[in-house]
C-alpha cells in the first residue's frame, strides 16, 4: 500500500468498516478480463476467519465463471464526504473514505448451511431478526467467499 499512513492495520477495525459497507464488489476471472458484480453481502467473522455471504438466482454467467476458477477478488467502501479545501492555490478537493480490499476462494453454501448464511446475509441489512420465506430459500443460490487476504484503507 503507497500510503501505509491509511492503512488500517487493525483486524477488528477492518471488519467494522466492513460491516458498514452495503455493496460487496466481486471480481471474477472471465477469459483475459475481470467480471465484476456489486453485490449484497453478509459477513461472519470468527477467530480471524472472515467469510462473507451472497445469494442470487439459480444460475447465471457468475456460477459458470465460478465452477471454472474459484478465485476472486473483493472491493466495499463506505463513508465517501467530499472535503473543499482553499488554499494559497485556490481551492482543491479531496475524499473521505474507508475502504476495504481482499481475495479469496469462492464456494456453493451447502444446503446445511444455507438458513444460516441467509440469517447471516438478512442481518447485515436488518438488524432485528427478518423472516425470510422458505419457498424463496428453495429458490435461492447461496454462496460464499473465504477470505485469505485482506487490507482496510482510510482517510
Amino acid at each position: 500500500m503507497r500510503r501505509s499512513d491509511r492503512e488500517i492495520k487493525d483486524r477488528a477495525q477492518i471488519i467494522q468498516v466492513m460491516e458498514k459497507c452495503d455493496v460487496c464488489r466481486l471480481a471474477l476471472h472471465d477469459e483475459g478480463y475481470p467480471y465484476i458484480l456489486p453485490l449484497n453481502f453478509g459477513l461472519k467473522a470468527d477467530d480471524g476467519q472472515i467469510v462473507l455471504y451472497f445469494h442470487g438466482a439459480s444460475e447465471g454467467k457468475k456460477y459458470e465463471l465460478m465452477e471454472k476458477d474459484n478465485r476472486a477478488a473483493f472491493e466495499m467502501d463506505c463513508s465517501h464526504e467530499l472535503v473543499l479545501t482553499e488554499g494559497r492555490d485556490g481551492c482543491s478537493c479531496t475524499m473521505k473514505y474507508e475502504s476495504v480490499v481482499g481475495r479469496g476462494r469462492l464456494w456453493q453454501v451447502l444446503e446445511e448451511e444455507k438458513c444460516e448464511a441467509l440469517r447471516a446475509l438478512m442481518g447485515h441489512y436488518h438488524k432485528e431478526e427478518y423472516p425470510f420465506s422458505q419457498t424463496a430459500m428453495a429458490r435461492t443460490k447461496v454462496f460464499k467467499l473465504v477470505v485469505e487476504q485482506v487490507t482496510g484503507k482510510v482517510r
